[in-house]
């Protein structure tokens, strides 16, 4: 069985001055940054960086051709590694994921990245119904805080209640320093 390590949207807009701001950020992308080089000391290029690209300019992030769009320094993919442009919350959606993940004869996927509460939830959603044993790094993601009519939802509680909802039935749900340690 092989193992790929799927980057969600870690890119310049989730940032401080970005243009959909996220909390804690960077302590996210430190951590994908840990898993990634993890991977790229053992796991033969099995890394897979989704970029958001929007369709429609009018959301306001993600642009194309902006400083935003790109993606953050922090984990800068390297020329063997692949980059799939995708338009939709889900990185299988109308994208070459999935048809790349077929062709290195992948099983198992490990999801870090942003927003926990859209493209990490819907991402991860997906792998498993498509069949793939999905790990998510919960420490290696980042959200913000949401809200419906007058109540507003932290960010620390949006991620733990999502996460939370992944948990068991959908992924298999670790910090960083557990996932580092057991492999």
């Amino acid at each position: 069985m092989s193992t790929a390590l799927i980057i969600v949207d870690i890119q310049n807009d989730y940032f401080p001055n970005g243009k959909m701001e996220l909390s804690n950020p960077e302590k996210a992308a430190v951590n994908a940054a840990k898993v990634l080089e993890h991977f790229r000391k053992n796991n033969n290029g099995n890394i897979f960086h989704v970029q958001h690209i929007a369709g429609d300019p009018s959301l306001g992030f993600f642009v194309p051709d902006t400083e935003g769009a790109n993606i953050h320094k922090t984990v800068q993919p390297l020329e063997n590694e692949s980059i799939i442009i995708k338009h939709f919350a889900n990185s299988f959606l109308q994208t070459e994921l999935e048809s790349k993940l077929k062709e290195k004869r992948i099983t198992k996927l490990v999801v870090v990245g942003m927003m926990t509460h859209m493209c990490i939830d819907a991402t991860v959603r997906a792998a498993v119904d498509l069949g793939y044993e999905t790990t998510l790094i919960e420490d290696a993601c980042a959200t913000r805080e949401i809200s419906y009519q007058d109540q507003v939802v932290p960010a620390e509680q949006v991620h733990y209640a999502f996460v939370s909802a992944l948990n068991g039935m959908y992924a298999n749900v670790i910090s960083t320093a557990d996932f580092l340690q057991q492999t």
